[in-house]
């Protein structure tokens, strides 16, 4: 459903797209603004009478606003069923949860495919750069349409892990506790060199045409899968990988040329080839940019990050790590928790024992799971949430 800013009721519906008018733009970090910003979102659960029950799920680089329903255009389950549904840590029937698309994505929310209303046209790449800061705006902007002045918790893995610390660092007065899973406070030159790779494989793709791709009948598909499969292995770890395929061939012998001739090929393939189905290449470009761009010590603290979180002093904090991520190492979490601790802030923080990678937080991690849980329970229970 299209809903107008101010139109109508949006309490306890379950999402839809949400419309700001030319007198509402977002302002952004590089100087510019999105004007008529659309905002794609899903909500599941309800309010409480108090409106202290919400629960902003942020979601990874390539992930969406159907955290926990069936997506429409892949016809998958959300991606974090694991976590998000009745039972689960964060259960409908006691928290109001909401997740957006991201502002430069492509499930909805405006952003490089979306029309430019100057233009009538994609924007493309006259879209604005953006930042982590910039997408949190556009999340501040929906829950105040939602008419949450305060949320419960602010929760992400990831990308989405910037985006909470991002909110305790820009918004700690509405927010009660965070959620910090598998992230960094700024990226890595060898995740930087990782994503140029990426967005070079898709900008060397002729039908990446520039960026103004949109108005024909192709795309940069094969560009984006190589991205896809070169970011996919920083998402899985070796022994993960070793146990999965080893050196297993797809077939009955060698091919003797480029076919794929191992499962580990076979299978990265197939995720570069799925890919392309659901993402946008322009949006791969803007949004990887903005993790880059991530520096919270640089932009909030003057070069410390504790000096970040000096107004974060009242948030419950959660930080969780796994011992295989090598694309957020744990020592990114520490350097979190440290910067934390300095500020005065409240944090627990768990290294959690897994070969599974970076992509363990998706997936059923019973000591993830019963983490979240009594954090979770810790804080609903202080803030008299039942």
């Amino acid at each position: 459903m299209s809903r107008d800013v101010g139109l109508q009721q949006l309490v306890g519906v379950d999402g839809g797209l949400i419309r700001f008018g030319p007198d509402q733009p977002l302002a952004l970090d590089s100087g510019g603004q999105l004007k008529s910003l659309e905002i794609a979102y899903r909500t599941y659960g309800k309010l409480n009478a108090e409106r202290s029950n919400a629960v902003l799920i942020c979601h990874a680089l390539t992930g969406d606003q159907h955290v926990a329903s069936v997506n429409p255009l892949s016809g998958k389950p959300g991606w974090w069923t694991q976590v998000v549904g009745p039972g689960r840590p964060l259960d409908p029937e006691r928290f109001f949860i909401i997740c957006s698309n991201v502002v430069g994505g492509c499930m909805g929310t405006t952003g490089p495919s979306s029309i430019d209303p100057e233009t009538q046209r994609a924007y493309g790449l006259s879209f604005p750069m953006i930042t982590i800061a910039d997408m949190v705006r556009a999340q501040v902007m929906l829950v105040d349409a939602l008419g949450i002045e305060t949320l419960f918790a602010v929760v992400g893995g990831s990308m989405g892990g910037m985006q909470a610390m991002q909110w305790a660092a820009d918004y700690p007065e509405r927010i009660y506790s965070t959620i910090c899973i598998a992230a960094a406070a700024r990226h890595s030159a060898q995740n930087i060199a990782f994503h140029e790779v990426g967005r070079q494989a898709i900008m060397a793709d002729p039908n990446w045409q520039g960026g103004e791709y949109g108005p024909s009948e192709v795309r940069p598909e094969k560009g984006l899968a190589v991205a896809r499969m070169a970011a996919h292995i920083t998402y899985l770890s070796e022994p993960a990988l070793q146990r999965k395929f080893g050196r297993e061939l797809q077939g009955d012998g060698l091919s003797w040329g480029f076919d794929a001739d191992f499962q580990v090929e076979s299978y990265l393939r197939h995720q570069g080839t799925s890919f392309v189905d659901r993402f946008d290449a322009n949006s791969y470009l803007y949004i990887t940019r903005a993790v880059d761009y991530f520096d919270l010590a640089a932009s909030r603290g003057g070069g410390v990050l504790a000096n970040a979180f000096t107004g974060a002093r009242h948030v419950r904090f959660c930080v969780l790590s796994f011992t295989s991520d090598w694309l957020y190492p744990t020592v990114e979490s520490r350097s979190i928790v440290r910067a934390l601790n300095a500020a005065g802030a409240r944090a627990s923080f768990v290294e959690i024992e897994t070969d599974k990678g970076h992509d363990a937080f998706f997936l059923d991690e019973p000591v993830m799971h019963a983490t979240l849980t009594g954090f979770l329970d810790a804080a609903a229970l202080a803030r008299g949430i039942k």
